[in-house]
């Protein structure tokens, strides 16, 4: 492509951000949500718990596994960061993706969020429930379920400064026990705890080397902490309902990318570094209980469920934001069934009741169809946020050229050492692609995720050949 015309460009901006007869999105969100929801966006029980299952598998590497994925990470959040402070947009990468590459890409890559996002409402639903039924053991998980998703439907239903509130507070407790969790390993570490002493290296030589199952577990823990990553799309869908989105989103990814890196990567150097990597408490009560149970700090089980709890729940709340600004702009740019596209109060309250449904929908396949239905939705959307990577990189490679001959005032957050770090991250998307292909699960996985994206692919190519989507954003004739 060329570039697509000034009018073009004008037409899609205003069916991104406007609804039914144009009414626009608000702009209710301010700078300190946005950081927030940068930093507490990845923060999720993936880190607090699903990492346990990375470091039995790479022991004391994992610390290399988070790093090597943080580096990639960081380097898909500056292209999105790019992006998005170039052109804020309701529907993000899918917007880029549909300027930049096609139509049909954009169609693909925001259908497939929107399902990716809407499933893991459904997990995460089920996840928050069972910690209750713990709590309280004469319920229900569905009485939980039912709860979690009115009163987040309804904070989405609502103006979208009560999302940004819940957020930052979610954030704000998620980040604050990372934190302290990272100062009483360093204190454990050098020997300062009461009853503790200074481990050294000893359990990150001493129990089988730095590389105790070789490369192979080295693999395993990289591909658990790639998946550990996803999130970060959220804050540049939401910088564009801020009030100052160009703005906010640069800032927002400039500040989150070292914490992020300090908080995964700091956390497994702590975990392996305090307690021997093969433990059995890791996996069954997740590290970050392993080590302060290990610390003898009080409560230490139900303190964590507190912050595993809150973390499933904030990213519920991001899921239906997430899902239902994505589905809206969709529609506005001629993506899906006009009703979507209808704004209330400044927000797309149909589109987040579909988003809900459907999330609610899920967790019920759940329990009827565990292994089959709801399983088939897990593996559809199983490497999904990997083909949203792919679209991202693509994009920004193509828009960054464009933006550099046509607008290169809009380049606020650039693309280090473009275009070059732009290619290693497609190599390290494909490389991982190639890691999921080795192993059983997660090549089912691979493989159902690559039918339901080649579908969409080819929905997507069908409507632009028969006009129904002339230009990616661009709102199809009345009638």
């Amino acid at each position: 492509m060329n570039g697509i015309p000034p009018s073009a460009t004008a037409r899609e901006r205003s069916a991104d951000q406007g609804g039914d007869g144009g009414t626009p999105l608000s702009n209710g969100l301010k700078q300190r949500h946005l950081s927030m929801i940068a930093l507490g966006g990845v923060i999720g029980a993936g880190l607090f718990v699903g990492s346990g299952a990375g470091i039995a598998a790479a022991g004391p590497s994992i610390v290399l596994a988070y790093a090597v994925s943080g580096a990639l990470v960081m380097l898909i959040m500056r292209m999105l960061g790019e992006m998005a402070a170039a052109n804020p947009a309701s529907g993000s990468f899918s917007v880029h993706a549909g300027r930049s590459i096609g139509p049909w890409a954009g169609f693909t890559a925001g259908w497939m969020f929107t399902a990716l996002l809407c499933v893991a409402v459904a997990a995460e639903a089920i996840g928050a429930a069972g910690i209750m039924t713990q709590w309280f053991p004469g319920t229900q998980p569905w009485m939980w379920v039912l709860l979690f998703m009115v009163i987040f439907c309804g904070t989405n239903l609502a103006a979208v400064s009560n999302f940004g509130e819940f957020e930052f507070w979610f954030a704000a407790l998620k980040v604050a026990a990372i934190g302290i969790f990272l100062i009483l390993g360093l204190l454990a570490i050098f020997g300062a705890l009461p009853g503790t002493a200074a481990p050294g290296a000893s359990h990150l030589t001493g129990d089988g080397g730095f590389l105790p199952k070789g490369v192979d577990g080295l693999m395993v823990g990289l591909l658990a902490s790639v998946f550990a990553y996803g999130g970060l799309e959220t804050v540049t869908i939401a910088a564009a309902e801020s009030k100052d989105p160009v703005r906010g989103v640069a800032r927002a990814v400039r500040t989150a990318m070292w914490r992020i890196a300090l908080f995964y990567v700091g956390s497994m150097a702590i975990i392996v570094t305090v307690i021997p990597w093969n433990e059995s408490s890791i996996t069954k009560s997740g590290p970050y209980v392993a080590v302060l149970d290990y610390l003898k700090i009080p409560a230490a089980g139900q303190i964590m469920n507190v912050v595993i709890l809150v973390a499933l729940l904030s990213a519920m709340n991001a899921n239906i934001y997430g899902s239902s600004r994505m589905a809206f702009s969709l529609t506005s740019r001629g993506h899906g069934p006009a009703f979507l596209g209808k704004v209330s109060g400044g927000v797309p309250r149909r589109a987040v009741v579909l988003c809900s449904a459907f999330g609610f929908l899920a967790v019920l396949f759940s329990f009827w169809w565990p292994t089959t239905v709801f399983q088939w939705l897990l593996n559809m959307v199983g490497a999904a946020v990997l083909v949203v990577w792919g679209f991202i990189a693509a994009a920004q490679l193509r828009m960054r050229r464009q933006l550099e001959r046509e607008a290169p005032e809009k380049l606020v957050v650039k693309m280090w050492a473009f275009p070059v770090l732009t290619w290693v991250a497609l190599a390290g998307i494909a490389a991982v692609l190639l890691l999921m292909l080795r192993d059983g699960d997660q090549r089912v996985q691979l493989l159902f995720t690559g039918g339901f994206a080649l579908v969409l692919a080819v929905i997507g190519l069908l409507r632009s050949k028969v006009g129904r989507t002339p230009v990616d954003g661009e709102r199809p004739a009345a009638g």
